[in-house]
């Protein structure tokens, strides 16, 4: 039986550029667990900790398939990423990727919009962060503690490579621990096996509604808040390339990373919508502090808010990381402006004081609009990690074919059932970018995204003209 293709770009596209001058090139010594925890660093943060909140006021308990629906979607994107960037390790990622199978301008295009939601995410973060501290210490201004975040974090980005990576691995390692003595606990009250509680068995899962009380309509608003806090997960294969072995490292984070992420999103969410009424305030606002103060443990509540302060700011770090070393891919292949692509000490810092710039905006902003600036940057950013899944599904497509081809044995990680389920996946992506369109509530993010996608697509066609013209 036949398989359907997509057309093959012309074979004749220009390589990439040669890196600038003014530096040597980025150092390694990410290790294998940096990297894993890196991955994890990047995606649990505001997104899962803040944002399911909304998700799971719209969708109620369904908002557990919400979250199922769409980590399957992750997994197939991860599995398709990490299957390029095993055969072909680089700092610009699926930049680099698109670039390869698609041309120089989709390199671009996905590449600066990634760049575009790693800074805001930053920003996103640390203005989350600030909400605990605020909460904390009444009185103290929001844009003080932005203000804390950003330059301590610029300055870790700042440092060797190395530095980061261990930083990055114990906070993420605190993270997960404290998720993972959420879950234990939770899953032990569910079962009414904790002392003092008993098991509130279905009632808050069938009752008050039933498990759709918003019916599919709000189960698809909360699939759009789920989508949205995956975000980030792509992190580590950008670190890859500054890892000691980076086709073992990413096959192996990748990996381990899809399945602990279906644990930590489904089981977490599952566990907070068996224990607590979906509609409680709680549930909407901080359901994991609710979560833990209904089962009555003295200061668990406040205890998870400490857990969640530094998820915020390990995402926080891992998002600069990131958002650095993909504006310093994209100068090295003359996508950018040249002063970002200089290297110190191994550490591209022009492109980290770059990519930290927006966070320091967002520290004058947060004084002007200290409610409202969160939510505004939330649906700023909505659509733009479904663009990229989709340039990455296209290009996996394209190169998957061309390495079977040219060097099968670089095929390391391979994305299941292919061609199928790659098809499914960019099925999927372009499914929730319809749903976000048809819904009142996130048209504007599409309208922006699709603004900024075709903005940077027409800037990256531009520039590969030029750049064949000059040849």
């Amino acid at each position: 039986m036949s398989q359907t293709t997509l057309p093959t770009p012309p074979q004749q596209a220009p390589p990439p550029a040669a890196p600038p001058a003014g530096g040597p090139p980025l150092s390694g010594g990410l290790k294998q667990r940096h990297l894993s925890m890196i991955a994890l660093g990047g995606v649990i943060g505001a997104g899962l900790f803040v944002g399911s909140g909304a998700g799971i006021a719209a969708a109620g308990p369904s908002i557990v398939l919400a979250y199922a629906a769409s980590g399957l979607l992750v997994m197939f994107v991860m599995r398709m990423l990490g299957e390029m960037s095993a055969a072909n390790p680089a700092s610009g990622s699926f930049s680099v990727h698109a670039e390869r199978a698609i041309g120089p301008w989709a390199g671009f295009t996905a590449g600066w919009m990634f760049w575009t939601l790693l800074v805001v995410g930053v920003a996103i973060e640390a203005i989350g962060a600030a909400a605990i501290l605020t909460g904390w210490f009444p009185g103290t201004p929001s844009w003080m503690w932005v203000l804390v975040f950003m330059a301590v974090f610029c300055g870790t980005n700042l440092a060797a490579v190395s530095n980061f990576g261990e930083f990055e691995f114990w906070f993420a390692a605190l993270k997960i621990a404290a998720i993972g003595a959420f879950l234990v606990l939770g899953t032990l009250a569910v079962l009414g096996l904790l002392p003092g509680t008993d098991s509130p068995g279905t009632a808050n899962l069938l009752h008050d509604g039933g498990f759709l009380p918003n019916g599919i309509e709000g189960l698809l608003v909360g699939l759009l808040a789920s989508v949205v806090a995956y975000g980030g997960l792509e992190t580590v294969t950008i670190a890859a390339a500054e890892s000691d072995d980076p086709v073992r490292g990413v096959a192996r984070a990748v990996r381990t990373t899809m399945w602990r992420i279906g644990i930590i999103y489904v089981g977490s969410m599952l566990v907070v919508v068996t224990l607590i009424p979906w509609h409680s305030e709680g549930a909407g606002k901080a359901p994991y502090a609710a979560a833990l103060d209904h089962l009555g443990i003295p200061g668990a509540g406040q205890i998870m808010n400490a857990a969640i302060l530094v998820a915020l700011l390990s995402a926080m770090n891992a998002n600069i990381y990131g958002s650095s070393r993909m504006a310093y891919s994209l100068v090295r292949r003359g996508q950018g402006p040249k002063a970002l692509g200089r290297v110190s000490g191994g550490v591209p810092r022009r492109a980290v004081l770059a990519s930290s710039g927006f966070g320091f905006v967002c520290v004058l902003l947060s004084y002007r609009y200290p409610t409202t600036l969160f939510a505004w940057l939330l649906n700023m950013v909505g659509g733009v990690i479904l663009v990229v899944w989709g340039f990455i599904a296209v290009s996996q497509f394209v190169l998957r074919r061309r390495t079977e081809r040219e060097a099968p044995g670089k095929l390391v990680v391979r994305m299941w059932g292919f061609p199928y389920l790659t098809w499914v996946a960019l099925a999927g992506v372009l499914g929730v970018l319809v749903l976000m369109a048809w819904d009142s509530g996130t048209r504007v993010q599409v309208v922006f995204t699709g603004g900024l996608t075709v903005a940077l697509a027409v800037t990256g066609y531009a520039m590969q003209r030029k750049a064949a013209a000059g040849r």
